[in-house]
């Protein structure tokens, strides 16, 4: 690139010169203008070096290194007119021509240096024939980004057809050779009359609400989408990568406040225990509690292929320094294995305990009560009971809402895990308390992973009634209000969240059918396939504020109304030594002598 803006000083400055000659200026000496030639090239390519202009990008070279190359060039060619008006005996040529060489200069430097942008966007083979015919939603900086990513990133196979916005003075318009449409509102229409394939969202910084309005237009029709990282996520991610819009992203959900001080005061320089770690409620708890520097978390679970996997998510995020270095171990136990879980509190002392080990799939506890028994009742009791003798000063059961007058032994089982915890409270100078909440979007189990893999498979998607409804609440958002509820517990609660609107899972099929680029009924069948063993159709209200539910500083967290307590001992002693020999069908009558708001369905 020296070698050639020598080429380029030499001809825009040549050029000058013949063009003097032919003018016959009486006062311009040529030869002299000549001779000063060279030492003015050194002069210019040493400035160019010292300004850094051999170190630009030239793949990606835009609008910023064309304007500080231009500036450059000005600033020499001027500091070359103050030289010749103020030093006495030097003459190169006349300030005037210094004007036009100037811009002759730049327009030399700057070809090259463009080269490869230009033949990319002049390309036909990528940008006129092939790629997804795609709407950019936002004709501003981001959609500018957003284009100038598909055209220099060749594993991008987009077709930018228009951008799409709000903005009166914008429509109508042309951004970078392409119209700019609108309003927003049209976008399905202009899905259609420009058969487009996907949309991009190119609004980096756009709020919640807008973000959902634009989403549930563009979710009218059986495209993809994606959109640009937000502005505070560009430094952790690589910002040309664009980011998938999920279906939780189609759930309207007010923003949930937490308070992140309050949480800090109640986990910082506390050991934690996490029961159910490599779970999907238990992992998120750990990724949370990890953020609020406690001493020491104790990842507990029986299944190792799930807190490994949280281990090694955990040693990555510490070594890359995006979390604070948190010490942390791995146990492998089962919490109905009293003897395994008082070696773990015997050893380590955990000073809070977040219980999340359960079995929680409805339709396989029906066939299988005892483990839910052994696992949901026995194992709480034995956590619970460890927590009192070794002195734990909060204890949170993560419970459900299926424990709302249960139709199904799990729901069962979690109520009786509600009962124990209350029931301990009494006598105990620990602290225990219950979160319960409905379905978490993306779970184990959830309806959204068994819809993505059946979409993948290309269907069918199996609802079980089209009437069915469900409440929903992202992982982060619950595990975020149970650790705020831990903060607001004084004993005995039952802190239940606000779930929200429900969702008509039938709906909801066919979004996620719409989100993957095809047509529900047509690309994508949709199968229903009747009621599982133990199902509603209509989920429990878990939040009835007009019922008397006690409100917290969280407009998300309510306290129910604490139910009639009851002596667990005499109970649990009967269930531990009768359920092993009892049929299937005899446990859930079992459960039910001491659940008495269980309804047994048959089969």
């Amino acid at each position: 690139m020296m070698i050639y803006d020598v080429f380029a000083i030499w001809l825009t400055y040549g050029l000058a010169i013949v063009a003097l000659i032919l003018s016959d200026a009486s006062d311009f000496n040529h030869m002299e203008a000549i001779y000063i030639l060279p030492f003015i090239t050194v002069a210019k390519i040493v400035t160019y070096y010292i300004t850094k202009v051999y170190r630009f990008l030239m793949d990606n070279a835009g609008f910023d290194e064309v304007f500080r190359l231009a500036l450059i060039v000005t600033i020499t060619n001027a500091v070359i007119a103050v030289i010749t008006i103020s030093v006495p005996n030097f003459y190169f040529i006349p300030e005037i021509y210094l004007l036009f060489t100037t811009v002759f200069e730049v327009f030399v430097m700057v070809v090259p240096r463009l080269l490869k942008r230009i033949l990319g966007y002049l390309s036909p083979n990528k940008y006129f024939l092939t790629g997804k015919r795609t709407l950019l939603v936002g004709a501003g900086a981001g959609g500018k980004l957003v284009l100038d990513e598909i055209r220099n990133n060749p594993s991008i196979f987009n077709l930018p057809i228009a951008f799409v916005d709000d903005n009166e003075s914008k429509i109508g318009n042309i951004m970078a050779n392409f119209p700019i449409l609108g309003p927003i509102e049209e976008i399905p229409h202009i899905i259609d009359n420009y058969n487009i394939e996907e949309v991009i969202i190119c609004i980096a910084n756009i709020d919640d609400d807008r973000f959902q309005y634009i989403i549930r237009k563009v979710a009218e029709r059986p495209v993809t989408i994606k959109r640009l990282p937000k502005f505070k996520h560009l430094q952790k991610n690589d910002p040309k990568k664009l980011q998938e819009v999920k279906v939780e992203d189609l759930l309207s959900r007010d923003v949930v406040s937490l308070d992140s001080k309050g949480i800090e005061e109640f986990i910082a320089n506390k050991r934690v225990l996490v029961t159910g770690a490599g779970g999907s409620i238990g992992s998120e708890l750990v990724r949370q509690i990890v953020k609020y520097r406690p001493t020491e978390v104790l990842l507990f679970d029986i299944y190792e292929n799930g807190v490994y996997d949280l281990q090694s998510e955990l040693s990555h995020m510490m070594t890359r320094g995006i979390i604070d270095k948190v010490g942390f171990r791995i146990l492998i136990g089962s919490v109905y294995n009293e003897k395994r879980m008082e070696e773990v509190f015997k050893e380590f002392q955990p000073q809070l305990v977040f219980h999340a080990a359960a079995y929680k799939h409805v339709p396989l506890m029906e066939a299988s009560a005892k483990e839910a028994v052994r696992t949901n009742v026995i194992g709480t009791y034995n956590v619970c009971k460890l927590s009192d003798k070794y002195g734990v000063e909060k204890f949170v059961l993560v419970s459900s809402d299926k424990a709302v007058r249960p139709t199904n032994v799990m729901g069962a089982t979690k109520r009786f895990a509600e009962m124990i915890i209350q029931c301990i409270n009494k006598n105990s100078k620990t602290n225990y308390s219950a979160v319960r909440f409905g379905n978490v979007l993306g779970s184990n189990g959830s309806v959204v992973p068994l819809f993505r893999r059946q979409i993948e498979n290309g269907g069918p998607v199996t609802v079980t009634h089209k009437d069915i409804i469900r409440y929903f609440m992202t992982i982060p958002e619950a595990v975020g209000l149970i650790l705020q509820s831990g903060t607001y517990a004084k004993g005995g609660e039952i802190f239940i969240l606000d779930m929200g609107e429900p969702v008509r899972i039938y709906d909801l099929a066919e979004k996620m059918i719409m989100l993957s680029g095809m047509r529900p009924h047509h690309d994508i069948k949709i199968e229903v396939t009747g009621l599982r063993p133990g199902e509603k159709l209509f989920e429990e209200l878990l939040v009835d504020k007009d019922n008397g539910n006690i409100k917290t500083d969280n407009q998300k967290i309510y306290i129910e109304k604490i139910t009639k307590e009851i002596d667990i001992e005499c109970e649990m002693l009967d269930i531990a030594n009768s359920y092993e020999e009892l049929t299937n069908d005899k446990v859930k009558s079992l459960v039910q002598e001491y659940v008495s708001s269980y309804t047994i369905k048959s089969n």
